[in-house]
């Protein structure tokens, strides 16, 4: 078992570091990879940087509690997550092209021509807050994976984690976590299919496996209970919800940011396709092995949730099939992980600083920092991985997307409704969940749309500038 992970590790590492030999030494090559990546390397870097140790650990963990439930959050997230690429990617791929800009935020605060530099100050603190936060999550993912599987401490995934991101993040910037991440999608996937196929089996086929589902109370339900509303219109809200989870994804740098490093806006078709296929026999796997998880561990009280697939993958695999899942685990949450800590290094070193950085050398000193930053949060860190995630991800999503969204249509608000929109859509998320409604509905949702209400109503009392061009 530790054999065949530490084999995978290596071979990640070695993808990564040989990046730098493509490495070209500029800013733009760091953090973009210099706009030259095709389309199935784009495809397989969003699905790896999107499903994370998240998906191994934090959907797995709460699909074991919700049931069959937990299906409206893998539809709404990809019906969402489609719906806004259709909407925003292209047109943020050439903005990309057309202002010159190297981070997330540089190109939405130039966009158009426009230079808002209050808004991309505090575009680079939200986005350091915010993917530092979520980057300890992924590390905390890994750290329980090698508890289970290894009988080691937490904090040494953590620590482990850390060390490899920023040394493949070192060698090549973007183009090393791109290239690892196409690599480590394909571990991924085939460590999720393995432990679905063998569980199934294990139980006896796929009636057993639903014969016995359905002997746990409420799990086969097709709506979680104590909704906002009762019967169906509850089970809609909750569902429509979810769907705003996956057009936040427009609002996470991390992820867009290899769309806009596509080679050519042209081919972003091909991009998708990639993404959506990997991505939707992804998550459908990881829904079906959480749902395996709780009649095969099937006492809810009396562990982590969130240990489910590791537990799972120790009672049913071979030592050389644990390491792999391991190995997965570890491929995803290092996939997005290295992928935040750029996002992270990004913002602080061209959107925060008042001096932007240009050489190499402090981009990677940044890097570095950042790293160490989100080891300590990791090592720290007392809530769960899903709950972390996807306080990080409708945070975020409520700060930038609703802005994306109406300057894809083509609308060119000042920098005074920039800022409002943001705080508008952040603060409303963030006292949804401080209410607690969240169980109710995704918070991301009252969010995004708190930011677009405040553009309508700016727009209607002071004449904002009109929608002029679909996709600028």
């Amino acid at each position: 078992m530790l054999i065949s992970f530490l084999f995978f590790l290596a071979v990640f590492a070695a993808i990564g570091i040989s990046s730098f030999l493509k490495s070209r030494g500029t800013k733009k090559d760091y953090y973009l990879a210099s706009q030259d990546v095709p389309p199935f390397l784009v495809g397989l870097s969003a699905v790896a940087t999107n499903n994370s140790g998240y998906m191994f650990i934090g959907v797995i963990g709460y699909t074991y509690a919700t049931g069959l439930a937990s299906v409206w959050l893998m539809v709404g997230w990809i019906l969402g997550d489609f719906l806004g690429s259709l909407w925003v990617h292209k047109s943020l791929c050439r903005a990309t092209r057309a202002t010159g800009e190297s981070s997330y935020a540089g190109v939405l605060s130039h966009w158009g021509g426009a230079q808002f530099k209050i808004w991309q100050r505090l575009a680079g603190l939200l986005s350091l807050l915010f993917l530092l936060a979520y980057a300890s999550a992924q590390l905390v993912a890994g750290g329980k994976a090698l508890y289970v599987l290894l009988d080691l401490p937490i904090w040494s995934g953590a620590v482990v984690g850390g060390v490899i991101v920023a040394a493949y993040c070192l060698a090549g910037g973007i183009r090393a976590s791109i290239w690892t991440d196409a690599a480590q999608s394909v571990v991924m996937i085939v460590a999720m299919g393995t432990l679905l196929v063998v569980a199934t089996n294990s139980i006896g086929g796929v009636d057993a496996a639903i014969r016995a589902m359905g002997q746990v109370d409420g799990f086969l339900n097709w709506y979680p209970r104590d909704l906002l509303l009762p019967g169906v219109a509850g089970g809609v809200i909750f569902a429509f919800s979810w769907l705003f989870a996956g057009l936040s994804v427009i609002g996470q740098p991390h992820v867009m940011v290899r769309f806009m490093a596509l080679d050519s806006p042209d081919r972003m078709m091909q991009a998708r396709l990639w993404y959506y296929l990997w991505f939707t026999a992804f998550y459908a796997m990881a829904t079906g092995v959480g749902m395996l998880a709780r009649i095969m561990l099937s006492d809810p009280g009396s562990f982590d949730a969130e240990l489910a697939l590791p537990m799972m993958a120790v009672e049913l695999l071979p030592p050389v099939a644990v390491g792999l899942i391991l190995a997965g685990v570890f491929a995803a949450t290092m996939s997005t992980a290295d992928s935040l800590v750029l996002s992270c290094s990004a913002a602080l070193t061209h959107d925060l600083l008042p001096q932007r950085i240009e050489k190499t050398w402090m981009l990677k000193l940044a890097t570095m920092l950042i790293a160490a930053a989100a080891v300590i949060w990791a090592l720290l860190n007392k809530q769960s991985v899903f709950s972390l995630v996807v306080l990080s991800w409708s945070s975020l999503a409520s700060a930038f997307a609703p802005l994306l969204m109406v300057l894809a249509l083509g609308a060119r608000p000042g920098e005074r409704l920039c800022i409002a929109m943001s705080i508008a859509g952040l603060a409303t998320a963030l006292l949804w969940r401080w209410l607690g409604w969240q169980e109710y509905v995704y918070e991301g949702m009252p969010g995004i749309l708190a930011g677009l209400l405040v553009f309508g109503v700016a727009r209607w009392l002071v004449r904002e500038p009109a929608l002029r061009g679909a996709n600028a």
